[in-house]
C-alpha cells in the first residue's frame, strides 16, 4: 500500500502540473479563502478518485492473468499523457467566468467545479491507471494528496508571483516525467525489467 501511496501522489502531483485544475485554483483563490479553495478540492478529488481506483481495480483483478499487456498498454497510455501535458491545457473563457462569478458556499461552488472538471481529466485517467496494477486504497489516497498539494502549490506560488509560473519549464518537465513512468511500464509488461 506505502508504495502504491508514493507512486500515486508523485505522479498525480506531475501530472496536475499546468493541468486547468491548476488555473482554477488559482482563480477561485482570488475570490474565496485559500483554506476554503483547499477543501472544495480535496473534498471533490476524494470523490473522483473514488470513482477513479473502483473502476481501475476492478479492470486489474478481471484480468490478473493478462498484467504484462496491461503495463504496456499503461505505458503506452503514460505516453499519451505525456504528450497531452505538451499540447497544454487552460481554462475556456467560460470556465474561466463561471469560476469568478461562483456565489454561495465556496465549498460548494469550489467542489462541484472541480467535481466536474476532473471527469474525464488526465489525472482521474492516470488514477484509473495506477489503480490496476497498484494498491487501490493507497492510490486513492495518494492520488488525493499529490492533486491537492499541486493545486495548493499553484495558490501559493500565485499569489507569491502574481500567478506567473514559469509554465514551460513545468510543462516540459511533466511531459518528461509522465514519458518516463510510460518507458518504465512498457517496458515491465515487455518483461525487460
Amino acid at each position: 500500500m506505502f508504495e502504491a501511496l508514493v507512486l500515486s501522489t508523485v505522479v498525480i502531483f506531475v501530472a496536475e502540473l499546468g493541468d486547468k485544475s491548476q488555473l482554477m485554483a488559482m482563480t477561485f483563490a482570488t475570490r474565496y479563502r485559500a483554506r476554503d479553495v483547499i477543501i472544495g478540492i480535496t473534498v471533490a478529488t476524494l470523490l473522483v478518485h473514488l470513482a477513479s481506483v473502483g473502476i481501475g481495480y476492478a479492470i486489474g483483478s478481471g484480468f490478473e492473468e493478462y498484467q504484462g499487456p496491461i503495463a504496456v498498454a499503461a505505458g503506452v497510455a503514460f505516453l499519451g499523457f505525456a504528450v497531452w501535458t505538451l499540447r497544454g491545457d487552460e481554462l475556456t473563457e467560460e470556465e474561466e467566468q463561471k469560476a469568478k462569478k461562483a456565489t454561495g458556499s465556496a465549498l460548494l461552488a469550489v467542489g462541484a467545479a472541480f467535481f466536474l472538471a476532473e471527469l474525464g481529466d488526465k489525472t482521474m485517467l492516470a488514477t484509473i491507471t495506477l489503480a490496476v496494477r497498484e494498491d487501490w486504497f493507497g492510490t486513492w489516497i495518494g492520488s488525493t494528496i499529490g492533486m491537492v498539494a499541486a493545486d495548493a502549490l499553484a495558490i501559493a506560488v500565485g499569489a507569491v508571483l502574481g500567478r506567473k509560473l514559469p509554465e514551460k519549464v513545468i510543462t516540459y518537465g511533466a511531459a518528461a516525467a509522465f514519458a518516463l513512468f510510460g518507458l518504465v511500464l512498457v517496458a515491465e509488461g515487455l518483461g525487460w525489467l
